[in-house]
């Protein structure tokens, strides 16, 4: 038996067809299924929170959508150790799937699935902030990041014009007009950076920190190249006291990881650190808002994710 959840609206609703064109191929081969579709926002949350609290035994479960739709049933999955993830993504960034190196055709991530030759154990990352006083956890998948960035995949989750782009396969260009439309509102802070193992820097002028569990992030940046999603630890990225002009610079050439080796740009690996600013910045998770803060924490977990994909050398 294998349990479906699936965002419809996914990829401006795209992925409603290509859950059409999978059942077909699971009728066909009368394959044993459960589906449940998601309705509005955090509904992937309550959907895993619901099928996964009273198992006993591994049960595949399956996410049909985008990398918002992986982190809301991430962060809804109650015994990771009795699941075991497939994903066809149907999201117009797909990152994940890119870190996983799954297939981007719907049919094949699907065979995929259904004759798995191979699993991957994938570290979670756990994002923690406050809000009203009260610790909010969240966990990430992809990435989680402080500042320019974050303000970017906020506005993609709002945006109009992102809409209208997917619905015309366009949907990576929404990202280059965001990212125009954010610069001219863009504040730097002064920040401080801890790291697990006593390290702590200081920058005047911080535009954004990327933390990040793979390479890609936001359509495919790659701001940390090496980062590797079953390695325990966490990369940092943070491009700071650079010009608006540069900083617009180093986001281009990051879509090759190019950029890590220039002035500006700070790289390091952890277990865990902590990031505290000036004035409260835009946060995300997995491309998630987690709104304005000016203090958060990020870690590696212990936990790991048991999914069905290729293994990479």
């Amino acid at each position: 038996m294998y349990i479906f959840i699936v965002n419809p609206a996914s990829r401006s609703g795209h992925a409603s067809q290509i859950w059409t064109e999978i059942e077909t191929l699971l009728k066909e081969r009368n394959i044993l299924y459960r589906v449940y579709f998601t309705s509005h926002r955090g509904h992937g949350t309550k959907l895993a929170q619901q099928l996964t609290k009273d198992l006993s035994s591994r049960t595949t479960l399956i996410v049909v959508g985008g990398d918002g739709t992986v982190n809301e049933v991430l962060n809804g999955i109650e015994h990771p150790e009795h699941i075991i993830l497939g994903y066809i993504p149907t999201g117009s960034g797909n990152d994940f799937a890119k870190g996983m190196a799954l297939p981007s055709d719907p049919q094949k991530a699907l065979e995929l699935i259904l004759s798995p030759n191979s699993y991957r154990t994938v570290d979670i990352g756990v994002l923690k902030y406050s809000e009203k006083d009260t610790e909010k956890i969240r966990k990430f998948a992809v990435s989680t990041g402080i500042g320019f960035d974050a303000a970017i995949c906020h506005q993609a989750l709002v945006s109009r014009l992102k809409v209208l782009l997917n619905r015309i396969h366009l949907g990576k260009l929404s990202y280059a007009f965001i990212s125009l439309r954010e610069l001219a509102l863009h504040k730097p802070c002064r920040c401080r950076i801890s790291f697990d193992n006593g390290t702590e820097v200081t920058f005047e002028k911080l535009h954004f920190a990327a933390v990040m569990n793979q390479p890609f992030e936001g359509g495919g940046f790659r701001f940390c190249p090496n980062a590797q999603n079953n390695d325990g630890k966490l990369d940092l990225c943070m491009i700071h006291d650079v010009s608006k002009i540069k900083l617009l610079f180093l986001m281009a050439i990051g879509l090759f990881g190019w950029h890590t080796s220039l002035k500006g740009v700070d790289t390091f690996r952890c277990k865990q650190v902590q990031i505290h600013t000036s004035a409260p910045m835009p946060v995300h998770a997995d491309g998630e808002s987690a709104f304005l803060q000016d203090a958060i924490s990020v870690t590696c977990e212990q936990e790991r994710l048991l999914m069905i994909a290729p293994q990479t050398t």
